[in-house]
């Protein structure tokens, strides 16, 4: 950070805590017999999210500080209510005592270094979350289709939409701060109350050489800020996070099938072609999108398979389309070693597994 002109500040802290209500609870549980979105839960989480981040934001010992950067959003769950947390670390300028603040970032100090040094400059702190079960109608659904082996369906339905709402609302939340795109996208899939939420944070950023048109539909990516460095030193812009998944059923006799053949040595020929076809259509959905925003490229694509139980897997493909844009370019031609460098933990304490649940363990879930 010193060589951007500078200095590291104190850690700033901001939560709220919430309680989902009688009313809300009922409400949200007939949704989750329904499936999809559960609206009810999506607000309040959202609420929750955004009243941590005001008050971390609002801390009265800043001391002049212009940013805050390495932001995080946390649920913690106490009993029947949840505590929604956020922190950060101050962010000052050398010789400069500002009056209020220029930016919050989800970039650590190495990151932010990287976003700045290739063109893009902080706005503000951004997420984008849904509630959403698969509901007991998707799951009855879900369990007939079983039987046949192949796609479901009514489940990559839910699961592809419920994960393109996070993604356009952290699009709605970047354009409120006069951001052009969202770089530094990380995905966590937390599981609570018997759904799961879907949150994307990043940092919302300007960038000269984006069109008006991102404006309104900002730039999204989950490119690590080295690798957006990288694109960038290349001349290359991220122009869209592109995500498909597909859920496939090994089918009941298929997995009768696969049963007896596990016994003996040798390729489970119906587990591999339903995996590499789940594979191959997931890919298909992220081309599509890459195709529909006009990218050169799709980088650092990501995958994960997930078993949903009685021979249902989910296969997930995350990347970042990409584009040539001419003059762009890094404002230095080598990344410093610090900015490369990685912390590690100092600190391990395994006696949280044996004493009782880990309040912070749904954090550790999850893809992305």
């Amino acid at each position: 950070m010193a060589k951007k002109g500078m200095t590291p500040g104190e850690m700033v802290i901001g939560n709220s805590v919430w309680s989902m209500g009688f009313v809300g609870t009922i409400g949200s549980g007939l949704k989750t017999l329904a499936g999809g979105e559960v609206e009810q839960v999506t607000h309040v989480v959202h609420e929750g999210r955004k009243a941590a981040l005001e008050r971390m934001q609002a801390w009265s010992d800043l001391r002049g500080a212009i940013g805050i950067s390495g932001v995080t959003t946390e649920l913690v769950q106490h009993g029947g209510s949840m505590e929604f947390l956020s922190v950060g670390s101050a962010v000052h300028r050398k010789d400069h005592m500002a009056t209020s603040l220029e930016f919050t970032s989800s970039s650590d100090g190495q990151e932010l270094y990287c976003q700045l040094d290739s063109g893009f400059s902080p706005k503000h702190f951004a997420f984008g979350n849904v509630a959403y079960s698969i509901g007991l109608g998707g799951g009855i659904i879900g369990s007939f289709r079983g039987l046949a082996k192949g796609e479901i369906k009514e489940f990559s339905h839910v699961f592809n939409h419920t994960r393109h709402l996070a993604l356009e609302r952290i699009q709605q939340d970047a354009v409120k701060h006069g951001a052009n795109c969202v770089v530094g996208i990380r995905t966590s899939i937390i599981p609570f109350q018997g759904m799961q939420e879907m949150v994307m944070v990043g940092t919302s950023a300007r960038h000269d050489s984006y069109l008006s048109i991102f404006d309104s539909a900002p730039a999204t990516s989950d490119l690590t800020c080295e690798e957006t460095w990288n694109m960038a030193h290349l001349g290359y812009l991220p122009i869209r996070l592109v995500l498909g998944c597909s859920i496939y059923s090994i089918g009941f006799v298929g997995g009768i099938a696969s049963a007896f053949k596990s016994l003996a040595r040798g390729e489970i020929d119906q587990m591999t072609k339903l995996i590499y076809e789940a594979r191959e259509n997931a890919l298909q959905h992220i081309a599509k999108d890459a195709d529909e925003c006009g990218a050169d490229d799709v980088v650092g694509i990501k995958t994960y398979v997930y078993s949903l139980g009685s021979g249902i897997i989910e296969f997930l493909a995350i990347g970042t389309a990409v584009k040539k844009v001419p003059g762009v370019q890094t404002l230095s031609d080598h990344l410093p070693p610090q900015a490369v460098m990685r912390d590690k933990d100092t600190f391990v304490n395994t006696a949280e597994t044996l004493r009782g649940q880990y309040l912070n363990s749904a954090q550790k879930s999850g893809a992305g």
